[in-house]
């Protein structure tokens, strides 16, 4: 054949193509069956006139000086029928790039392990001077068993035509691969296909400010590989700027291991066609159960297995049209085993002289191997050594008896049977005395006796329940309460006619003395004695230092131009900004930023010290901005005092041969 196109062609009468995974460009990455070996294998091609083909070669030839069990071998490398192939080992499993959107963020200790385990194979092939170039989520695979491989060590920079990769981008793109496993998001220097990280002042958000719950040691460690010129010295005792390192500081945090491969989140979801098949007893492997015998003396009718199509991989060998990473695979259903027959004594016994079927209650304990564990609470006798338990109920409790009606009772008391007052007297109540107690009649005039009419004198028993002193307390309660309303319909009646609560003339509104001092007080100029230029990270340190006090002569027309970059400021590029020093004379209270560019964007970030400084990694910002036109004022929400200003470009407009600024003039104001 003389190009690699469809599914089916063989490549040197040895590989046949079965799966198209990913191409870039002309070049293509199959997943391939080696007629020879009978096996799968990972296959990127190219043309052999393409200008990668070379690069491709010596890629393969990198690789395979690296020795690691996490890194899928090169099992060979040729040009044959015009094309420039490079084969691999054929891992089968599923990527980070398409686990994580299936499970969401990884716990922190499985995110720090599976980028340990990348780290420390990066580690082995950076001791050989080879770098992966493209360490990103769609490289790193965990297999079926949750262990870790990384795929593309050099071959798949050099498939897509990027310059042979540095070991500083292999370690960046770890701290991306531990952001993204943590987050979602990525955040390394090489491009991926999954969402990409936020970032403020053209730094990458901390991993904590992007999702709550991250460990501090993680989101350090991600700060200090991630922003390391912005991120705070850091306090662990490894080089987080090496693949080493980096492995030793994560190894610490996960600790003991064990336990992290079986507990891959990958036991449930599986790729490449493997199929989760759960593994049964079969029933003549158990222990005999003479009960269970004597329960199935009387057979049940025996079920219909279920029928299930036969998948692909299951009884025979791995079909060839069946992608390696198909995303979640079927599970087998396995077919209801039919219950044993009755056993037939050996002396012809019929039917009739069988044993009896137990109760429901022994049948139900007749296979105790296929019991569930069921919870109990234990009964201990002082008397006995033994213990009992007392097991879960095994049926619902019975219903609460029902409600009774309360009984109906009658609108009027009923007449007594013998014929006695419906309402008596209760025991020990008061009665009138007998009739010969008195010596004379106590009849009212109204009676038909003669007596006096004096109704005789009887104690009142409310006095003696009475409270002593309740009497006071009412009162006392009545005229506060009647003080309160006199004193509310007073100061109701002096804020009705425009006076104060007590009754005096409200004072004439006057400014406070804080608003006269901002209305007499505007902001003026400030004086500047000169400026400089701040390159820390240049080599030698200095950008320009010629042209800085241009920036502040009060000529817009004069300006202070940075050198040309290849690449914008950032992460990725060689620095992470450029600057000027502006000396005000002496400490003054810096409130408004007026900065004049040529070109835009550019952006900008304000710092304000008393020292001078050499860099900004320790400074705190106290304004920033981009500036779209040619002029950007910044008015700081709390004036900063200091003697220097440092003005910090962060982006750079760009130009016909990349990337410079331009700073025409900075005045201050305070």
């Amino acid at each position: 054949m003389t190009q690699a196109a469809r599914p089916g062609d063989v490549l040197a009468d040895r590989y046949r193509l079965v799966d198209l995974l990913n191409e870039s460009g002309n070049g293509r990455f199959w997943r391939a069956h080696d007629r020879v070996l009978d096996r799968h294998v990972a296959l990127h091609c190219i043309a052999d006139d393409d200008d990668r083909a070379p690069g491709l070669t010596e890629a393969a030839r990198l690789s395979a000086t690296v020795l690691d069990r996490r890194l899928l071998r090169v099992l060979d490398a040729d040009q044959r029928d015009g094309m420039s192939y490079v084969v691999n080992e054929w891992g089968a499993g599923t990527s980070l790039d398409i686990l994580l959107p299936l499970e969401g963020p990884l716990p922190p200790r499985r995110a720090a392990w599976i980028v340990s385990e990348v780290a420390a194979s990066i580690a082995v092939a950076h001791e050989q001077r080879v770098a992966h170039g493209r360490l990103v989520p769609e490289n790193v695979l965990i297999d079926h068993s949750g262990s870790v491989r990384v795929i593309g060590c050099c071959v798949d920079a050099a498939l897509r035509g990027l310059p042979a990769g540095r070991v500083s981008d292999d370690v960046t793109d770890l701290g991306g691969l531990l952001y993204y496993t943590l987050t979602g998001k990525w955040a390394g220097s090489s491009t991926s296909e999954v969402p990409v990280a936020p970032q403020a002042q053209g730094h990458w958000l901390r991993p904590r400010q992007v999702r709550a719950g991250i460990p501090r040691v993680l989101d350090a460690i991600c700060d200090q590989v991630l922003n390391p010129f912005a991120a705070s010295p850091s306090s662990s005792r490894h080089n987080l700027h090496t693949a080493a390192g980096l492995a030793d500081a994560l190894h610490d945090y996960v600790g003991d291991p064990t336990g992290m491969v079986q507990a891959s989140p990958l036991n449930g979801v599986h790729g490449a066609g493997a199929l989760a098949v759960p593994e049964r007893r079969p029933p003549e492997r158990r222990p005999p159960d003479p009960e269970a015998t004597q329960a199935m003396a009387s057979p049940e009718p025996e079920p219909e297995p279920e029928t299930e199509p036969e998948a692909p991989g299951v009884g025979g060998t791995e079909r060839d049209d069946v992608p390696a990473d198909t995303g979640l695979a079927p599970t087998l259903a396995t077919p209801a085993v039919p219950p044993a027959a009755p056993p037939t004594p050996a002396g012809g016994t019929t039917p009739a002289d069988a044993p009896a079927p137990l109760d429901d209650d022994t049948a139900d304990q007749s296979d105790p191997v296929d019991q569930p564990t069921q919870a109990g609470m234990p009964i201990f006798d002082d008397e006995e050594d033994e213990v009992s338990w007392f097991s879960a109920r095994q049926g619902p409790p019975p219903p609460p008896p029902p409600l009774e009606d309360p009984p109906e009772r009658p609108l009027f008391a009923p007449e007594p049977e013998d014929g006695g007052p419906a309402r008596r007297p209760r025991p020990g109540a008061a009665t009138p005395g007998q009739p010969d107690y008195w010596p004379w009649d106590t009849a009212t005039g109204a009676a038909a006796g003669t007596g006096s009419g004096v109704i005789p004198v009887t104690e009142d028993s409310d006095d003696e329940d009475a409270v002593p002193g309740r009497s006071w307390i009412r009162l006392a309660a009545l005229i506060g309460v009647s003080l309160l309303l006199l004193v509310a319909v007073v100061i109701a009646y002096n804020l009705g006619r425009g006076k104060t609560p007590l009754g005096a003339e409200p004072e004439p509104d006057s400014p406070s003395p804080t608003q006269a001092t901002e209305e007499q007080q505007p902001l003026q100029d400030l004086e500047i004695a000169g400026a400089r230029d701040l390159d820390p990270q240049g080599d030698p340190a200095e950008e320009n230092s010629d042209s800085a006090p241009l920036a502040v002569d009060g000529d817009p027309a004069t300006t202070w131009p940075t050198s040309t970059y290849d690449q914008q400021f950032g992460p990725g590029g060689l620095k992470t900004g450029v600057g000027l020093v502006v000396d005000l004379g002496y400490t003054q209270e810096v409130a408004e930023i007026d900065l004049t560019t040529v070109g835009a964007p550019t952006g900008v970030t304000y710092y304000v010290t008393d020292e001078d400084p050499a860099g900004v990694g320790e400074l705190e910002p106290v304004g920033s901005g981009t500036v779209g036109g040619d002029r950007l004022r910044t008015t700081l929400e709390e004036p900063a005092s200091g003697q220097y200003l440092v003005v910090w470009l962060t982006s750079l407009p760009a130009v016909s041969d990349g990337f410079r600024g331009e700073v025409a003039e900075v005045a201050v104001r305070g």
